[in-house]
């Protein structure tokens, strides 16, 4: 298929071309034109107002709920999501039923969703079942294809697990995805320990379990010379121990969801279920201060942290209420509403995934494979449930103005474009 994309800005910083608008015409999943103006005949034609183009952008932390849970999410509702949102790849959790624990589960992510717009890859569980007590077949799943290990919305709990787990990615550069969370500590916890969880009368996880666990693990990367990548951070002295881990000489990496940039524990005045995740939100100290890492570059990636939940599990009283929102769709618009510019966006998302985890590089060039995402980051707009592609709607930011809009992508010969 011939595509022909017409005055499109270029952000991609490893480009030569960065900055400049230029036409850019496609054939057979590559990119084999650039110029100022081109008017070869194509079989489709994108051009939208203050058209702006990059690298396809890279998701680190999304849970599909397939195989086992597909009354929240599939692999092709996920993907639809994804592609809406802008991401040409997805990392799924490994929290499925079976858990992606061996070459076989694996296989079907990778089987499954071969025909689908965007490339989905298997974060494989470190420890069997995800339940943090013996291994996995790890070096099995990355022959197969995992991207990644760790047991997704589950922190390994013991240092020792952990540190096998490091050593053993080690042989085949690997990386552990972890979110910090000491669970002995505000175990029952179902909000920020605070001021706001005290006037709602809720038991509070106080942020030391996050800090604790990032502290311990810094520690322990060191020690196996090996690679971690913290998810879900909001703590502004986790950023700290992180900065200091890396001047040290540690492999660390780490992300922060846009939720955490976005609300402050005084958001959860009104009980709003879908305000309820894990790590929770915490006060606005912590949130300015993690927004100010993301701008000095301390913050290496945006996960959205996607997590479908159907009706039942978030129409219900606070306490019984499932941890998790969705956030693919939403993610772009919500960085571009706190502020944060298209070309450390897609720095963020577009090229520190791929150099962290692996990925084939991208770059808006001649001759490279076409990865791309198409976007307007100056519309403003209203964020409604119209927009989600999800299967479960649990978003807090429907009816939240958002700034950037996402007009589609191409993976290869796959075309994607938002109506």
């Amino acid at each position: 298929m011939k595509i022909l994309i017409r005055k499109a800005r270029i952000v991609d910083s490893n480009s030569p071309l960065n900055g400049l608008i230029k036409d850019i015409f496609l054939e057979n999943g590559k990119i084999t034109l650039i110029q100022d103006q081109i008017n070869t005949s194509a079989d489709r034609i994108v051009e939208s107002e203050n058209l702006h183009i990059s690298p396809g952008w890279v998701d680190i932390f999304s849970h599909f709920c397939d195989p086992g849970f597909e009354f929240k999410e599939t692999l092709e509702t996920g993907a639809l999501s994804a592609a809406a949102g802008g991401y040409t790849n997805v990392f799924v959790l490994p929290n499925t039923m079976p858990v992606i624990h061996n070459k076989s589960q694996v296989e079907y992510i990778r089987e499954k969703s071969r025909s689908l717009p965007v490339n989905i890859h298997a974060i494989g569980a470190a420890t069997k079942n995800a339940e943090g007590r013996d291994l996995a077949e790890m070096y099995d799943m990355q022959a197969s294809g995992a991207i990644a290990f760790g047991d997704g919305l589950h922190s390994i709990q013991s240092a020792g697990l952990l540190l096998k787990a490091l050593q053993y990615v080690k042989t085949f550069s690997g990386t552990v995805i972890q979110i910090p969370d000491d669970k002995t500590i505000g175990t029952h916890g179902l909000i920020n320990e605070g001021i706001i969880s005290t006037r709602l009368g809720l038991p509070g996880k106080p942020v030391i379990a996050e800090e604790l666990m990032v502290a311990r693990d810094i520690k322990l990367a060191g020690y196996a010379e090996s690679q971690i990548h913290f998810t879900g951070i909001t703590s502004k002295k986790s950023i700290e121990y992180i900065r200091r881990g890396r001047d040290s000489g540690a492999q660390i990496s780490c992300s922060v969801t846009p939720y955490h940039l976005y609300f402050v524990d005084e958001d959860l005045m009104d009980y709003n279920t879908d305000l309820k995740v894990n790590p929770p939100i915490r006060n606005d100290s912590d949130r300015d201060a993690l927004l100010e890492a993301v701008k000095n570059g301390l913050v290496d990636c945006i996960a959205s942290h996607h997590q479908p939940h159907e009706w039942d599990s978030k129409t219900c009283e606070f306490e019984y209420a499932k941890f998790g929102m969705i956030g693919l769709e939403s993610a772009f618009g919500v960085l571009g509403a706190l502020g944060i510019d298209a070309d450390t966006w897609v720095r963020l998302v577009g090229i520190n995934p791929r150099k962290i985890f692996g990925l084939p590089p991208m770059s808006v060039m001649q001759g490279a494979r076409a990865d791309l995402t198409f976007f307007n980051p100056d519309t403003v707009y209203r964020f409604e449930e119209r927009h989600i592609r999800s299967k479960s709607k649990n978003s807090p930011f429907i009816g939240k103005e958002l700034k950037g809009k996402v007009i589609g992508i191409i993976n290869e010969e796959k075309l994607f474009l938002n109506h």
